[in-house]
């Protein structure tokens, strides 16, 4: 590259008439000029406030030397291609060195304006208090310019070569960490990975799905050390984009749920960067919960549905033993019993909100209550019971699950298998002796009218629902 950068021209004519005397003047203004100009990009270029200190000292160093290689190439040197050679040699490789930070152009490009325009500045009014005509102070800004263009040109060529030779071996690094993390690899292979791939771990990593085309323009406004993967990812389809985000503040997060809102993304728990595996397991098991297509899926509002989602199968066997009272109902009827068990349960009793809640009068939850307690008895008082309930039943089945007492696969839907007797629930850890329940409303309905029925306790899940004479929910006698 050296061979390359030597054989640049310079746009604008070499060699300038200055005297021995001026010409030692303006070296007197290349360190106070390198100087200045470090100072101004400091100040003017949030990406570069870390050259404070050793590292200014050492750019100012590089500045300083570039200027006095200008100025031998200005006073019409007899070999004044060495001069440029050094410069451009030298910018490329401040080029490459910024691909290698990770910056783009643009910073480095700035500075190459600031630094033209305060080293200009000082050489400029020097050279007119020595003498120098206006034709030739013309000239001499022309060069200057020229002369900072092809310092840029050699920059951008070093930029572009460096990410052309190491970019494409970075993202693979980025990759293979992105899936260590995703995939909860080891601390050992984690730190590896990302010590090849040059990433520095942040504070917290928040999980990102997205659909296929959104990952690259949704990137832009995300931090520049988000982490993405798409494809061959273990339980998701090859459409889906991971992004793990670091450091995502509360506001950052809703203001991303907000902007994600009818896209079908899904935006798992923010979590420390070493717990990203579980973050992603979340944005899975997000995945599988009941949505509209391009619902976005916000983790933090679902928390619920992920723990009673956690294992269906466990979930369903314990909602099977809950519900063996109603194992003699026929499909339709235990369906209806059971919603309005859950809606009870849920809304602690409050027969309107029930009610509302399934589109119904209060009086057929009256009536269901009825049934209920005549199955389940004083059970549904205890609250072991009313804890394992809410658990089992708390997330309603969507339509798609309801489906007939026995699928394809032989596996009985939950309260569809046979029971205990009617009066007792099984124990709820399995094995041992059922427990009885004290109330039979069939003894009941024979001893009691219509109009002296048991107290209704409609403020709980606990409660003794009447018994109507018939079995019917239109006797509205005494309520």
């Amino acid at each position: 590259m050296g061979d390359q950068v030597a054989d640049l021209p310079l746009s604008a004519p070499g060699g300038l008439a200055l005297s021995e005397e001026l010409l030692l003047r303006l070296r007197d203004e290349v360190g106070p000029a390198a100087q200045e100009a470090v100072e101004a990009i400091i100040a003017a270029i949030p990406g570069y406030a870390d050259l404070r200190g050793d590292p200014g000292v050492r750019v100012g160093q590089a500045v300083q030397l570039a200027l006095d290689h200008f100025l031998t190439l200005a006073a019409g040197s007899d070999d004044a291609s060495t001069p440029v050679a050094k410069s451009t040699s030298g910018a490329y490789d401040l080029g490459r060195g910024e691909a290698r930070s990770g910056r783009s152009m643009d910073a480095l490009l700035a500075a190459y304006r600031i630094g033209a325009r305060v080293s200009w500045r000082r050489l400029s009014r020097t050279a007119a208090e020595g003498g120098m005509s206006a034709e030739s102070i013309g000239a001499f800004a022309e060069l200057v310019f020229a002369y900072i263009d092809e310092l840029t040109a050699a920059s951008v060529t070093g930029h572009a070569d460096e990410l052309a030779s190491s970019g494409r071996a970075r993202e693979r690094h980025l990759a293979t960490l992105t899936r260590r993390l995703a995939g909860g690899a080891d601390a050992r292979a984690v730190d590896e990975a990302a010590r090849r791939a040059q990433w520095s771990p942040p504070t917290t990593l928040t999980c990102l799905l997205l659909t296929e085309g959104q990952g690259a323009a949704v990137r832009t406004r995300l931090d520049p050390r988000t982490l993405s993967v798409s494809g061959d990812l273990p339980d998701l389809d090859d459409a889906w984009t991971l992004l793990l985000v670091p450091d995502l503040s509360a506001g950052g997060r809703a203001r991303l749920v907000r902007d994600l809102s009818g896209r079908g993304a899904v935006v798992s728990s923010t979590l420390p960067w070493e717990r990203a595996a579980e973050s992603v397991r979340r944005a899975r098991a997000l995945l599988r919960l009941p949505r509209r297509r391009l619902d976005t899926l916000d983790a933090d509002d679902r928390l619920v549905d992920l723990v009673l989602a956690a294992d269906p199968e466990v979930r369903d066997d314990l909602a099977s033993r809950l519900l063996a009272p109603l194992a003699d109902v026929r499909p339709s009827q235990r369906e209806a019993l059971v919603d309005t068990l859950r809606s009870w349960l849920l809304h602690q009793g409050r027969r309107a909100d029930v009610a509302a809640d399934l589109h119904v009068h209060p009086q057929t939850v009256r009536y269901r209550m009825g049934q209920i307690r005549d199955r389940f008895g004083d059970a549904l008082d205890d609250p072991a019971v009313v804890l394992a309930l809410v658990v089992a039943l708390g997330r309603a089945p969507t339509p798609a699950e309801r489906r007939d007492p026995s699928d394809e696969s032989g596996r009985s839907r939950p309260g569809s298998r046979a029971g205990p007797p009617r009066g007792r629930l099984p124990p709820l850890g399995g094995g041992g002796t059922s427990v009885p329940l004290d109330a039979d409303c069939d003894g009941v309905r024979g001893r009691i009218s219509a109009r002296h029925r048991r107290v209704d306790r409609s403020t709980g899940p606990g409660f003794h629902e009447n018994c109507t004479a018939n079995g019917e929910p239109g006797d509205s006698a005494g309520l």
